[in-house]
This record gives structure tokens, C-alpha cells and sequence, in this order.
């Protein structure tokens, strides 16, 4: 029978064998024992039960059908042997040898000790057969079975502890091995429906206690409503409704999708997977698949064939980690009020992060995006929202911000050309106020007076192209080398920088608390206890900003709100402050609003050319969260 999808141990099976072999035939030969024990252990290990039956005083038939039985109602991929020792009076010997049985399913090996009883038969050892051999407590009138008790997948939280997840119902098919009239008519029959392999389906009905009951294949709705009527048709499959909570609440993306294991997804995962697995396809239920479904508890029984009841539990264990919650920084009130800010006809997408932790607290988009791969991994033109992390070069190049600024419709900067699309800056503009309108040409006119150096830096100690280290994709944005006029006037303009919702969200996040945070989305498990293997993921510490910078920037970002191009941001309670820019993607327009209102900063990117369009759905985000949305 070949078993597929699982991973075995049967390579170093093989080696052991092949350096076992010439020990044992090196060393004993006839008249002694050694030869019998060799013959057995090494036929039984090899699979060559004819060999080791002749071995014995039983008969051949019957030891032959034994040892077989006991490699399949233990599911066994191999077994390995090695003699510890033999004592031999007169006609008499025992063989005493340490057994290794490889279960699969990514159980730990189970190890056992056994002892051979021989005797003389007409000159020459023969073991003296009886089931002990096998294990020394089976007994007449027994066999071995397999008992698995899978953990129940653990759900996903936000930061209060709830679930992340609601209800949905999953179909189970099952039998009851004593029932089957021909378990393998049925594997072939339910596996010609499924695509499970069949030998497959056969191992686990013939390695499990005949009287309990054992799924073979969990479906989700519509697959079973799909199959029902030829699943039905299987003589001996029951059904049974499963809830579970793998329906993804919002930001769905984020958390990710999960279904039942399929022939794909369990060859995808390398097996083994049983029927009532859940897999995840995407998001957080992905990223941490083998935290939330745990381990599976294993025993090796022996059950008595008269009562099919359970005689004896010979081993038991739990390998691997316990399964678990994976607890988030998400809030769900604050993930309302995002999907309710964008649900009034803008495409985009909105990042909440507390500014005091970096905690992300919301992830929205509309269906035109997705939460992970463009809310926190896009790669998305800064516009004049760069303009944030410009101050602090400004005012090192000591530039006074109420000087008056030209705001021109197009302006060169070193051979490279701008154009201003938002509102006017006034009649008389002051670099103040361009800041707040997001005037793209009067920022591009100050690339002469600024150390591409000091921009650089700046734009580091805001986490642009820093290495943090999130479980989904993400981005924390690059900016192009600065080498000339027209490249740091592009990046005064945000035109060579790029930058993801998420970085953005952060670096509101460090202008209202004064220190750059990197972000957190997940805060147990850490990423370095996924895996003992994996190279443990780097630490960014925070950056604390310099007081002067941090000052000046609130104070602009306030004006932004109350007299510039933000002002549709503007919402109850305390102080909104954020400023609007106007990017191009692809020749697609966005507008971007970067801000925040108390501890809470974000960062919305919506298409379109109304570069005020951001701050209206920051505004509608706010408002919400007052409202208790």
C-alpha cells in the first residue's frame, strides 16, 4: 500500500539497516542464537515477513499475516530494531531489543523495548512466537490501533481578546471502521469524488480503533452542497455539521481566509493533514497556520477484537506546541469607523496606528485594494506629503517658513518639471502656507538650499527604508539616490520616493508623539518563537525626533487642517492636524491625507484628482470613532 503526502522517515530507515546488517551477520552465526534474531528482526524491519517468520515456531501463514497487521493498524512507515543483547541456558534464549516505530504524521518516533523469547527446535533457535513479541503487552486476542485527538484551530484576536472570526459550517464525513463491509470500496468511491488518495483514506480507517468514530474529509458549504449527492451514494459515510470560527471579520484580508484541506492545500503543506484541518489561504490565518492548529494528540493502543474496545494505551504524546490565539493590535471599533469612512463612493485605503506604540489599529480599503499587499506593502508615490520628513532639512538650512513663496502653476528645478494641480496658496504665499496647500512647485524651488545628506537622514529617522518586521508583507518605503538638484527637488515633490499607507500612518504617528515607532500588528507570539529554525527577525528600535522639528511640524500640520488644503479633516474633540498632498501613479491620480487626532494618526490614499478627498474621508474617520462607531 503507498502512502502519499506524508513526511517519513523511511531514507534513514534504510541507512540504519544497511549498517545494522553486516553487524549482526558479521558477528553471530549458528549454532547460537544470534542468526534467528538476526533473521527476524532484520525480515521484520524489511518487510520480508516470510524470512522472519521462518524464524519462528509459528506458523508461517499466521506470523507472516501478523507482523504485516501490525505495520498497518499502526500506520507504521518503518521500523527499526537494534539488539541490546542475548542471554542463552541450555536450550533456552532471550533477545533483548530497543524497537523505533515511525508513525508519520509528524509524530516523534515511538520507542519501545521488546524481549525475544528462542528455543532449540530440531537444532536450530527458533523465537517462540506469541503477540508478546510484538510489544510486550499485547496480548492474545488483540491488535494495535492509532488514537488521534487533533486540536481544535484557535482563532485570531484583537487587542481585547475577541475573536477575529465568526462562525460557519463545515461537513465532516466519517465511518466506523467495525461497520465497513469493504473499507476499500469505500476509499476508492470517496476518493474518486474528492481526490484524496485512496491508500490514504484506507490507512487511517485500518489504523484506527474499529469502534470509534473516524473523519476522513471535512468540506465547507458549498463544496458539500456541490458533492452531496454523489457522497451520499458511499455506503457507510455518515455526515456530521461542524462550527467553526473561520469566517474572517473585518479587515478580512488581514486576517485571512480559511477552509477545509483539500488534496491541493494538503500537498501544498506537505501533509499530513486530517479531515477536519483548516487550512488558511491568506493573511494572518496564513502566516501563522501551524500556531493556531497546534498539534495533534497520538496514542498507541491495543484494542481487544472481541469487545472492539480499547485494552490498554501503550504511548501517548502531544508533539509540537500547544495551539493558541493569535492576539493582534487591531481594534475593532476603530476598524468600523474605517470601513464606514470608506464606504461613501471614494476607491482607497486607510491606515490607523496608535502614535504612542505603533500599533496598528485599522486596516480599510475599498474593494479596488488589497489590506496587506497595498495598505501595508504597496508601494505608492509620496507626493507632497514627503514634505513632513522635508523640515527638518529645511530648518537646518535655516529657511525661514514665513517667507513669502511663490506657488507657481509649473516650475524647472535642474532640468526637471513641475506642476502644481491643488488650489492657489493665496496672494501672497508663505512657505507656511504652501506646506499646508501642498504646493508642489514652491517646495521643488528649495532643492539648492538643501544637504541631500540632512534629507536623507531625515527621511530614515522616519522609518523610510527601515528594516521592521511585520508577518504580512509590508513596505516601509525607499527614496532614490539624491545626486543632484532635479533629484532632491523630485523628492521635495515626493516623485522619487515611495512609501506604503502604513509607513505613512507612522510617521503622523511620530510627528504627534515625538518619537518614531516601527509598527506592530501581532503581539503573541512574537515572530522569533514561529520557529526555532528561522533566523530571528530584526530589531528597529524607536527614533526619538528632534524637539524643534516635531514642534514646527504640529504646528503646521495644525494650519493644514484649520486654513489649508485639510481642512475637510477637521472633526470633534481633540485637535485634528494633517496635511493633504496630490501623487500619480501609473498617470492615475491620488490624494493622499497624513494626520492625526489625539493618539490615533493615519494615512488615506484615495484615487482621483480632488487632492481634498483624503481629508474627507480622514474627517468621516474621526467622526466615526467619536461617535462610537
Amino acid at each position: 500500500m503507498t502512502v502519499m503526502g506524508r513526511p517519513r522517515r523511511t531514507v534513514s530507515a534504510a541507512l540504519a539497516l544497511a549498517v545494522m546488517v553486516p553487524t549482526l551477520s558479521a558477528c553471530f552465526e549458528e549454532p547460537s542464537a544470534h542468526e534467528a534474531v538476526r533473521d527476524f528482526l532484520v525480515g521484520w524491519q524489511t518487510g520480508d515477513y516470510v524470512t522472519a517468520a521462518r524464524r519462528t515456531d509459528g506458523d508461517e501463514k499466521t506470523v507472516s499475516k501478523a507482523l504485516e497487521d501490525a505495520r498497518i493498524q499502526l500506520d507504521a512507515a518503518s521500523f527499526r530494531f537494534a539488539v541490546k543483547g542475548i542471554k542463552s541456558e541450555g536450550g533456552e534464549a532471550q533477545a533483548d531489543f530497543a524497537a523505533e516505530v515511525d508513525l508519520g504524521e509528524n509524530n516523534p518516533l515511538w520507542e519501545y523495548d521488546g524481549k525475544l523469547p528462542l528455543h532449540l527446535v530440531d537444532g536450530r533457535w527458533k523465537v517462540r512466537w506469541s503477540p508478546s513479541v510484538l510489544h510486550p503487552r499485547l496480548r492474545e486476542g488483540q491488535r494495535f490501533a492509532v488514537d488521534v485527538d487533533p486540536e481544535s484551530r484557535h482563532p485570531i484576536v484583537d487587542y481585547t481578546g475577541d475573536a477575529l472570526q465568526e462562525l460557519a459550517s463545515l461537513h465532516v464525513a466519517s465511518v466506523i471502521p467495525a461497520k465497513l463491509e469493504d473499507p476499500a470500496r469505500l476509499c476508492e468511491q470517496l476518493s474518486k469524488v474528492t481526490g484524496f488518495p485512496k491508500d490514504r483514506l484506507l490507512s487511517r480507517i485500518l489504523s484506527a480503533s474499529p469502534s470509534k468514530q473516524v473523519p476522513l474529509v471535512t468540506f465547507g458549504p458549498a463544496r458539500f452542497a456541490k458533492l452531496r449527492p454523489q457522497l451520499e451514494a458511499i455506503e457507510g459515510l455518515q455526515f456530521s455539521p461542524q462550527k467553526q470560527a473561520v469566517a474572517p471579520a473585518s479587515p478580512e484580508q488581514i486576517v485571512g481566509t480559511v477552509t477545509a484541506v483539500t488534496p491541493k492545500t494538503e500537498q501544498q503543506l506537505g501533509g499530513p493533514q486530517r479531515a477536519g484541518d483548516t487550512v488558511g489561504n491568506d493573511g494572518l490565518q496564513r502566516a501563522y497556520q501551524e500556531y493556531l492548529t497546534g498539534s495533534t494528540k497520538t496514542s498507541v493502543i491495543t484494542v481487544d477484537l472481541k469487545t472492539l474496545e480499547e485494552a490498554e494505551e501503550l504511548a501517548t504524546w502531544r508533539p509540537g506546541r500547544a495551539a493558541a490565539p493569535v492576539q493582534t493590535t487591531l481594534d475593532r471599533h476603530a476598524q468600523k469607523a474605517a470601513d464606514s469612512a470608506l464606504a461613501g463612493g471614494y476607491r482607497g485605503m486607510l491606515v490607523a496606528v496608535q502614535a504612542s506604540t505603533g500599533n496598528v489599529l485599522a486596516v480599510g480599503s475599498t474593494k479596488e485594494y488589497n489590506q496587506e499587499t497595498d495598505a501595508l506593502a504597496g508601494q505608492f508615490p509620496a507626493g507632497t506629503a514627503f514634505s513632513i520628513i522635508s523640515v527638518e532639512a529645511l530648518l537646518k538650512a535655516q529657511v525661514d517658513l514665513k517667507q513669502k513663496l511663490a506657488c507657481p502653476q509649473d516650475r524647472t528645478v535642474g532640468g526637471a518639471r513641475f506642476h502644481h494641480s491643488g488650489p492657489p496658496a493665496g496672494s501672497a504665499p508663505t512657505l507656511q502656507g504652501n506646506f499646508a496647500n501642498g504646493c508642489v512647485t514652491a517646495l521643488a524651488s528649495l532643492a539648492r538650499r538643501i544637504d541631500p545628506a540632512v534629507l536623507q537622514a531625515g527621511a530614515t529617522e522616519f522609518g523610510i527604508g527601515s528594516g521592521w518586521t511585520l508577518p504580512l508583507k509590508s513596505f516601509s518605503g525607499s527614496m532614490q539616490p539624491l545626486k543632484n538638484d532635479a533629484a532632491v527637488a523630485r523628492a521635495l515633490a515626493g516623485q522619487n520616493v515611495s512609501v506604503s499607507p502604513l509607513s505613512m500612518a507612522l510617521v503622523a504617528g511620530a510627528v504627534a508623539s515625538g518619537t518614531w515607532r516601527p509598527p506592530v500588528l501581532v503581539t503573541a507570539p512574537k515572530l522569533s518563537d514561529l520557529s526555532a529554525e528561522a533566523e530571528p527577525p530584526k530589531v528597529v528600535p524607536p527614533v526619538e525626533l528632534d524637539e524643534k522639528t516635531v514642534t514646527t511640524l504640529r504646528a503646521l500640520m495644525r494650519t493644514g487642517v484649520t486654513s489649508g488644503s485639510a481642512r475637510t479633516a477637521a472633526a470633534p474633540g481633540d485637535p485634528v492636524h494633517g496635511i493633504t498632498a496630490a501623487a500619480s501613479r501609473d498617470r492615475k491620480p491620488l490624494a493622499w491625507f497624513v494626520g492625526w487626532q489625539g493618539d490615533v494618526a493615519v494615512a488615506v490614499l484615495v484615487d482621483g484628482s480632488d487632492s481634498t478627498a483624503g481629508a474627507t474621508v480622514a474627517g468621516r474617520f474621526f467622526q466615526n470613532l467619536r461617535d462610537g462607531m
